[in-house]
């Protein structure tokens, strides 16, 4: 007679087979992305709709040779404009430079690109002493490809008849400490951007989205972020689990937020650094609709 299991061994056999299970679905998600979908209201009459695509958090990452089924669905989209939010490379591998030149170039075949910098960017552009001419050499190569580079900048441009304006800001780098972050001022903004667009549809990336009562305040319309990975592992009902600053639970690890009639978008990611971890957090390519007429903005999958 076969001896029956006791209840110390169902529960090791039930946290192993939980263990592979998760396992299998973190390999799963590493190489995989959604598209996340987002449909965003302005008052501009006469306009036509505007699809805009978002790229935050590759860290060089590939999918396929060259990005191909990444550029290849971006293609797909037929979007009008193309805006990075930063961290294309990681600053500790040299290599995720080439990387994210080789994807630029592609992008840069498709539509206008606007492209701002995240913490990796920043940091190498602020400590030559410590990462070389990196990011000259990835700046410059970025400048010729046509890419409009936003190093706390604004273009104004008019997208299918809406007066806008795109704006690329970096935060203070402790903004993004580990345990003592500091906060970030209006008058940081102010500094490096100078007043919001009037008269025109405010457009912001800005690398964490923690701050978005802040972007909210200086004038954006539409915020665009990303940064926290999602929160690197999903929790239903809760949102993302814990942030590269080390806090759990972020208000703003992904999806989209209001603020009376201001919008912004988290992007999940669409790579890893560190910890190459993801949990029921797919990575995501952000498709962004700007629709006249419409009351209120609204997502798909």
């Amino acid at each position: 007679m076969k001896k029956k299991r006791s209840w110390k061994e169902n529960l090791a056999v039930s946290a192993g087979v939980g263990v592979f299970a998760a396992a299998l679905e973190i390999w799963r998600e590493l190489q995989e992305f959604i598209i996340r979908r987002y449909r965003i209201p302005y008052k501009t009459t006469g306009a036509e709709e505007v699809k805009l695509i978002f790229l935050s958090d590759l860290h060089g990452k590939q999918y396929g040779e060259d990005n191909r089924r990444l550029t290849a669905a971006i293609a797909v989209e037929k979007p009008d404009y193309i805006l990075i939010g930063g961290d294309l490379l990681t600053r500790k591998e040299e290599a995720t430079d080439a990387a994210a030149v080789r994807l630029l170039e592609k992008l840069a075949d498709i539509c206008p690109v606007y492209l701002a910098n995240g913490n990796h960017e920043q940091k190498m552009r602020m400590n030559p002493e410590e990462y070389g001419n990196r990011y000259k050499r990835y700046i410059e190569k970025a400048r010729r490809l046509g890419i409009h580079v936003l190093e706390n900048e604004t273009e104004q441009i008019t997208m299918k008849g809406i007066p806008a304006a795109v704006s690329g800001l970096e935060i203070p780098l402790g903004c993004y400490a580990h345990f003592r972050t500091r906060e970030l001022k209006l008058s940081d903004i102010a500094e490096r951007l100078g007043e919001s667009a009037k008269g025109r549809y405010q457009i912001l990336l800005a690398h964490s989205p923690v701050y978005f009562d802040t972007y909210v305040k200086w004038g954006a319309d539409l915020t665009l972020s990303g940064h926290l990975h999602g929160g690197i592992i999903g929790i239903p009902k809760l949102g993302g689990l814990i942030t590269p600053q080390i806090k759990l639970f972020p208000k703003y690890s992904g999806g989209l937020s209001r603020k009376g009639k201001r919008v912004g978008v988290v992007s999940r990611g669409l790579g890893t650094h560190t910890v190459n971890i993801r949990l029921f957090n797919p990575a995501e390519l952000v498709v962004i609709t700007l629709c006249p007429g419409k009351k209120d903005a609204g997502s798909s999958d």
